[in-house]
Parts: C-alpha cells; sequence; structure tokens
C-alpha cells in the first residue's frame, strides 16, 4: 500500500465520524418522550387495576354487611356505608360514587333462601396522566351478592 492510498482511507474515515455527529441527540429526542409514555401507560394500567380491585373489596363488603341485618331498610344503609368506609380505607379517590343495595330478599318469607346484591360504581381521576387521547375519567362498576340466612328472623 503506498502513502498516497492511506491517507485516501484516513479522510473517508473522519468524514464517517463526521457524518454522525448529532445523532445521539436525534435519538434521544425521539426516544426520551416514547419511553416516558410507556412509562405512563404502565401507570394508567396499574391504577387502574387497583381500582377495579377497591371497587370490587367495597361491594363485597357492601352486601356482607347487608345481608347481616334484620331489616331491608337497616340493609341498605349499612351496605352504602360499608362500601363508602371500604373505599376510604382503601384510599381510592372517587370523583362520583354511587352505591345501589337491592335488599328484596328480606321480603321473602322464612325458610327461603335469598341474597343481598350491592353494585359499587366509581368514576375515578386520571387526568393527571396526561396522556394525550385519553380520557379524564374512567368508570369502574362491580357488584357483589350475599345470601341472607334463610332461617334468621327478618322484619
Amino acid at each position: 500500500m503506498t502513502s498516497q492510498q492511506r491517507g485516501i482511507g484516513r479522510i473517508s474515515r473522519r468524514s464517517k465520524r463526521r457524518d454522525e455527529r448529532g445523532s445521539v441527540a436525534i435519538e434521544a429526542a425521539i426516544g426520551v418522550p416514547a419511553f416516558g409514555l410507556f412509562i405512563a401507560m404502565i401507570i394508567l394500567g396499574g391504577r387502574v387495576e387497583i381500582a377495579k380491585q377497591s371497587v370490587e373489596a367495597a361491594a363485597f363488603e357492601a352486601a356482607r354487611s347487608a345481608s347481616i341485618e334484620r331489616t331491608q331498610g337497616e340493609a341498605i344503609t349499612a351496605g352504602r356505608s360499608a362500601a363508602a368506609d371500604s373505599l376510604s380505607d382503601q384510599g381510592l379517590q372517587c370523583t362520583t360514587t354511587s352505591v345501589t343495595v337491592n335488599a328484596g330478599g328480606f321480603n321473602a318469607p322464612l325458610g327461603t333462601t335469598a341474597q343481598v346484591t350491592a353494585t359499587v360504581t366509581c368514576h375515578v381521576n386520571l387526568s393527571d396522566l396526561a396522556i394525550p387521547g385519553l380520557p379524564g375519567t374512567r368508570t369502574i362498576t362491580a357488584t357483589a351478592s350475599s345470601p341472607i340466612d334463610a332461617y334468621r328472623e327478618r322484619r
């Protein structure tokens, strides 16, 4: 190899290095927001799943509390109170909450099986995540039933 050929190789290697200048900044400008969006989606999924579990637990608490009462009116009051307490204890902050307790089973005659059904609906605020295209709230609903003792006195 002559000295002239070696010189040409050096120039071409230097020009290749110069062509890649700034590529890291461009990759970072594209990659960092995409990674941030990915992390936000993971947080969103976690928050929604935790909220679902909390609402389901509140519905089960409401149904169970209502089923051990003696009257239909007391059952409805106890169910609503238990659901509110459960959501509060779990730290779930709903923008609006709806608790419906169906205590019609208290009208069944003694010796017949009956149940109480509770439905809890919670609107969870997601606007603080600031993900484009994401609605500000998500509605989560859960329903649970609990049997009423067939031979327990009802009023």
